[in-house]
């Protein structure tokens, strides 16, 4: 154990100093409060373990590199006396302890020079809000790490409280405010992601980004935990209920909404149970009844019917709205949906409503005008909001559509605050969309924290609700990526991707590559790429198998906790093959062929015409087979099959002079769906393929039977 004052430190003695007038004077002022840092080893090494009151047991660890800090918001500006810092085994050489009002702004208070690790006692003097540990060099190859961190002081100043008290919308016509226990209050939030266990891991940085509201799709009893971690961080929430058809254009199961009274009933009697459970809870802030439905219904129901079906349903939402009110008549509710012309349905039919709310993305600057074009007298806030979805972008080349870069991602969060700031009076704030942790397809395009790592949107949000980032390490920034070739990539041949990279704080980058087939297979992960890096910020890539549209990530990590990460489309495609397609147009018979599904008819000739957005699908039993009528005995050297999704796990390729008598050439029984080349060295006039096995529940569905001379 090493006690260290900060001061003339001597290497081979250290000593500490700390007056008794000062020691009985001082108090534990860090326990428990909000913790954030500049990077985190993994999942169990949150900067709420330094301060958590376990010495030995859980501890914050950074990323592997110099220059990282741990930090604690005490919740108002404190008289310092001394900072204990019990570091593991990974402990800081040289650190500064600093301390700032405003999170924003640093001084430093002492400097450590030669630490050698176990608990370090650092005698300090002045006074702030915000505490630091900032890493200079460490003592080994790992990064920092501290099992507890421990700031003391007097207890002159005053916390900052959870605001508490009646939520309420006061105000008039254009005037209205949103109240908390009487004060002021502006929606600044997000949507959350984590499991409810991780609320208190992950709170505290939502709430070092000025964030004061969290809002969620349903409320049952696993709610709890979340709303107990968010009263801790002084946190509010808004408690969703869902109901169906949720999600707008995406069907959540459909529901009669005129006759179906045994849904509305128990559906009425749920949501009362648990406003009655959670309407004393401090960080509840109001009720949000429903997400999308009057979009969605049109999933279900068209014409005449869907406007009766639309009328009842916002009719039920009112009705909901008026029981609420009678349980907890302190707490407001609204209602969400994902169109503006959904609220003449609630101005008509929910008046009992006390704001509206609105989903909205690419077209949140058009809120406010529909808002004053239909005459309405309630505020409202937006329940989700950012950048362009992938319904309101164009297409690219591949016929995709083209996801915004991260500074255009960034640039829409900066915007769409700016929109809900500048209806002032009547939008009340936001919950933006998303803290989420998901590294998939549907995470790259909108969550701030993607597998963890913090973006620019993150910090476009953090400037915009918290007013400033400076001190903060931002992302590496990526700019002109570019697919080569984009729309034409061989299957398991090598593409080129390129694009420029900085940092913009110096760190070192370190890039990844990740493919996702969600256009092409549908399936939505980001799988690690093969590829290579060939300098100046080019990659070659190795294209999919699987033909079709994908999309293809550069992620550059800054090992600060944060990443840029850019996407373009690449169209893969089959593989050239040397000599001529002797089948192309020629006679094609089959076993059988889908007459009436989905896009067929599909016949045998669909795999030899030479079109790959074309196939040959068969019936669903085994065996089946397809055979092509060369017309004369030829030399046949390559056969490649692009098969459909339905393929086949186990097949022979047969050939045969006469078409009665066959030959096996090539078998397999570990057929996978991609594309197969079968390089032969035969001579015949029919060529079948014999399909014993399906490799799915399906048939056998070939885009291209090709063979070559």
């Amino acid at each position: 154990m090493s006690l260290v004052t900060l001061g003339a430190l001597l290497a081979s003695s250290l000593t500490l100093s700390l007056s008794p007038q000062v020691q009985a004077a001082e108090t534990l002022l860090s326990q428990g409060r909000t913790a954030t840092a500049s990077s985190q080893e993994g999942e169990g090494f949150a900067a709420s373990a330094a301060v958590d009151g376990n010495l030995t047991g859980t501890r914050w660890a950074s990323r592997w590199s110099d220059a990282q800090w741990f930090q604690v918001d005490l919740g108002a500006s404190r008289t310092l006396n001394r900072v204990v810092l019990n570091w593991e085994g990974a402990y800081g050489k040289n650190y500064e302890i600093q301390a700032s009002d405003n999170g924003s702004d640093w001084r430093t208070l002492k400097t450590v020079t030669g630490g050698d690790g176990g608990t370090d006692e650092v005698a300090v003097s002045g006074s702030g809000r915000f505490v630091r540990m900032q890493g200079v060099a460490r003592a080994g190859g790992y990064g920092y790490s501290l099992w507890e961190f421990q700031v003391y002081g007097s207890q002159g100043g005053t916390v900052d409280p959870p605001p508490g008290g009646a939520v309420k919308v006061a105000g008039s016509q254009g005037n209205w405010q949103l109240t908390v226990g009487g004060q002021p209050y502006t929606v600044k939030g997000l949507t959350w992601g984590p499991s409810v266990a991780d609320a208190p891991k992950y709170l505290p940085d939502v709430k070092s980004m000025g964030v004061n509201t969290i809002r969620t799709w349903g409320t049952d009893g696993s709610t709890k935990p979340l709303l107990d971690a968010a009263a801790a961080q002084g946190l509010k929430i808004v408690n969703g209920f869902w109901l169906q058809p949720g999600g707008g254009p995406g069907s959540g199961g459909c529901v009669n909404y005129v006759t179906d009274t045994t849904y509305k009933t128990n559906s009425l009697n749920e949501f009362a149970k648990w406003v009655d459970a959670y309407k004393s809870h401090p960080a509840t802030l109001m009720w949000n009844v429903g997400n999308e439905s009057v979009l969605g219904l049109q999933n279900c129901y068209s014409g005449a019917e869907l406007e009766a079906q639309r009328n009842a349903y916002t009719s039920f939402v009112n009705d909901v709205a008026k029981k609420i009110h009678t349980i907890d008549p302190d707490h407001p509710v609204t209602s969400t949906d994902a169109w503006t012309g959904a609220w003449p349905y609630y101005k008509r039919n929910a008046p009992d409503l006390d704001l509206y709310s609105m989903n909205s993305y690419g077209d949140i600057c058009g809120v406010r005008q529909d808002w004053i074009d239909g005459g309405y007298t309630k505020p409202y806030i937006i329940t989700e909001g950012g950048p362009a979805g992938e319904w309101e972008v164009p297409d690219d080349a591949n016929g995709v559509p083209d996801e915004p870069t991260d500074v255009q991602k960034a640039d829409g969060y900066t915007k769409a605050w700016d929109c809900v700031t500048g209806h002032r009076g009547v939008a009340l704030g936001a919950t933006f969309f998303h803290y989420g942790l998901e590294h998939d397809f549907g995470g790259i395009w909108f969550n701030l924290v993607p597998d963890g790592l913090k973006r620019l949107s993150y910090y476009a949000l953090k400037k915009a609700y918290a007013g400033s980032t400076a001190g903060n390490n931002t992302p590496p920034v990526i700019t002109n990526m570019a697919v080569t070739p984009a729309s034409a990539a061989p299957a398991g041949r090598e593409f080129t991707v390129r694009a420029d990279i900085r940092d913009p704080d110096g760190d070192q980058v370190t890039p990844k590559i990740y493919l996702s087939g969600n256009y092409a297979n549908g399936d939505k992960r980001l799988v690690d790429a093969q590829w290579r890096a060939t300098g100046n910020g080019t990659f070659a890539v190795t294209a999919p198998e699987k033909l079709g549209v994908w999309k293809v990530y550069i992620q550059a990590e800054d090992g600060k906790g944060n990443a840029g990460i850019e996407t373009k489309s690449v169209k893969v495609v089959a593989p050239p093959v040397t000599g001529t397609n002797l089948a192309l147009n020629r006679p094609t018979t089959a076993s059988s062929a889908q007459a009436s599904y989905g896009d067929c008819p599909c016949p045998g000739s669909n795999a030899t015409d030479g079109n790959t957005s074309t196939r040959w699908a068969s019936d669903w039993a085994d065996p089946q087979w397809i055979q092509v009528d060369l017309g004369e005995a030829k030399p046949v050297r390559t056969l490649q099959l692009v098969w459909d999704p339905a393929y086949a796990k186990a097949y022979e390729a047969q050939v045969s002079n006469d078409g009665t008598t066959w030959r096996t050439v090539h078998s397999t029984t570990t057929g996978n769906g991609d594309i197969d080349t079968i390089s032969l060295n035969e001579t015949a006039r029919h060529v079948r393929l014999n399909l014993t096995q399906r490799g799915t529940g399906w048939g056998y569905s070939l885009h291209e039977f090709g063979i070559y001379s």
